[in-house]
Parts: structure tokens; sequence; C-alpha cells
């Protein structure tokens, strides 16, 4: 009787230490999600407001700047270390021909290298208005760049 609580104890212990993974919960195929039309088509329903914008640099500023860097160069700390070259958001041509869709996509799933998104991390409002935050960089850098340039100052 012992040994049979014994060697029940031993199992039960060794079932707790070292449990079995469930193969029931893990997903089957390809574990990266695909992008359809219908989130191509998305419209993005959430106005860029500076509350937003503010509440977006705020999770870029942790999540994203190390590799897409502070202001949307493509040259955060990450990135150069891992010799990744990236989009400069701040030349509208990089993502004008993205949608608001596409780019929620992205922002939720990440692409490429990209590990993950902010899906299971940021509410939708959020990433939204991320995708509000990326539209404005190459905004401003339009304005930049459309302001004549002087290399003598007039007195």
């Amino acid at each position: 009787m012992r040994r049979t609580i014994f060697v029940a104890s031993a199992m039960l212990l060794f079932g707790i230490l070292y449990p079995q993974s469930n193969f029931t919960q893990e997903k089957t195929g390809s574990a990266e999600p695909k992008m359809t039309p219908e989130d191509v088509a998305k419209k993005n329903p959430v106005p860029a407001t500076p509350e937003g914008l503010a509440e977006a640099r705020k999770i870029y500023g942790y999540d994203c700047a190390m590799c897409h860097g502070k202001e949307g160069d493509g040259k955060g700390d990450l990135a150069q270390d891992m010799k990744l070259e990236l989009h400069d958001w701040r030349d509208p041509s990089t993502i004008e021909k993205m949608t608001d869709g596409e780019l929620f996509w992205v922002v939720s799933y990440g692409r490429g290298k990209m590990v993950g998104g902010e899906v299971d991390r940021s509410p939708e409002k959020l990433r939204w208005n991320l995708v509000n935050l990326i539209r404005s960089f190459g905004k401003k850098g339009a304005a930049a760049s459309d302001k004549p340039k002087t290399n003598n100052p007039q007195p």
C-alpha cells in the first residue's frame, strides 16, 4: 500500500514539475496571420487629435522607436544593430500608397522581422491612433522639405 502511494505521489509530482504541452491549444498551420482584402479596405474611424497622438507617441516610444526611430526615420538603435533597412516615414512617398487599413494591420500584427504587434497589447483605438501618428511623420517631413533652404541668412 505504501509503495502504491509512493509511486502515485511520485507520478503526481513529476506531472506538476514536467507538464506535457497541450497540443490541442497550439495553432495549426502558419502562425503568421495574413492580411485580407477586408483588412486593406478598413477606414480609420479615429480622427487625429492632439490627445490621441500624444497617447500613441508614448506607446510608439516604448514599442516602436527602437527600430523605427524617434521621429519615424527608420534609424532606431535596434534597427542599426540588426542592420535593418527600414523606410523613412518622414518621406510621404514611403507610405502614401498604403491604406490606413494596411497600416493598422501592420501595427496590429507586425511584418517581416517585426516581432508580433500591438493586437494583444493595445486597444483598437490606440492602434488607430498609431496609424495617425505614422501618417503625421510624413506630414512633418513634407512641411520641412517645403521650406526654402538658405545657407546665408538675410540681415
